[in-house]
């Protein structure tokens, strides 16, 4: 526990966290707004097709605060400090007083967990929020189960993010190439064509949890190919196979630290 506080302590610190912050908690609400404003033309017009799916694509596209997270928990790690402080890297000091990187790392997964979930949730409240103030009588029930799993998904987007940065042990690396997909251009997008295996990739699969619904944009990427409860058992494999690799490679590599 001692360790889960500091890893919270640490967090907390850092002034990039609070730019995680507004992204996670905002981010989602203003896709949504955007989103909503079309879909209410669309309805006056009578044309609306993905009324259901409001709101919850503005929780997959803005999951950049928790990727900004996950990438800062480990990345400020191995941040060398100012000449004034010695010059050294806080990895140095967190191997010291946590004695066990098993329970360093599992503090820091905590840490991680839970800010993400807290996060989450908020951008539910402001999400929910946006789409009843632009649709009102229009906007759709949001169900239990989709926020469930949208909030699974930013907690194993998360969990991702901190497990590649521990890989790399740079921060810029993983952050780029997290946002972009989640943001820009999916990876699951460019290879669908190619391979089905692309559907088994973590951002698609663990999409599949809260964000597509079967029928939505029929003959495209984007129907449904795993249950909701198969993708989030895709994407936590993804996530416990990184955490095994990157914690042997952990080890080797900071042991004498």
């Amino acid at each position: 526990m001692r360790a889960f506080n500091a890893e919270l302590s640490k967090l907390f610190s850092l002034p990039g966290i609070w730019l995680a912050f507004l992204i996670g908690a905002f981010a989602p609400a203003v896709i949504t707004a955007l989103d909503s404003i079309a879909q209410k033309e669309e309805i006056i017009a009578g044309v609306s097709t993905r009324l259901s799916e409001v709101g919850y694509i503005g929780l997959g596209l803005g999951v950049q605060g928790v990727i900004i997270l996950g990438v800062l928990a480990v990345s400020s790690e191995y941040l060398t400090e100012s000449s004034e402080s010695g010059g050294g890297q806080q990895i140095t000091t967190s191997l010291t007083v946590v004695s066990s990187r098993l329970h360093f790392l599992l503090a820091k997964v905590g840490a991680v967990t839970v800010i993400s979930i807290l996060l989450c949730i908020v951008a539910i409240m402001t999400t929910v929020l946006a789409t009843h103030l632009i649709l009102g009588e229009y906007a759709p029930a949001f169900e239990w189960s989709r926020l469930i799993g949208a909030v699974c998904y930013w907690t194993f987007t998360a969990l991702l993010a901190l497990g590649i940065t521990l890989l790399t042990k740079n921060g810029i690396i993983p952050l780029a190439v997290l946002i972009i997909n989640s943001s820009v251009v999916s990876f699951s997008v460019l290879l669908y064509r190619v391979t089905k295996l692309a559907f088994y990739l973590p951002d698609r699969a663990g999409a599949e949890m809260f964000m597509f619904t079967s029928g939505t944009f029929t003959g495209s990427l984007f129907d449904r190919y795993h249950t909701p409860f198969t993708g989030g058992l895709v994407m936590f494999a993804w996530v416990v196979v990184i955490f095994i690799v990157a914690a042997i490679v952990f080890h080797r590599r900071d042991v004498a630290s």
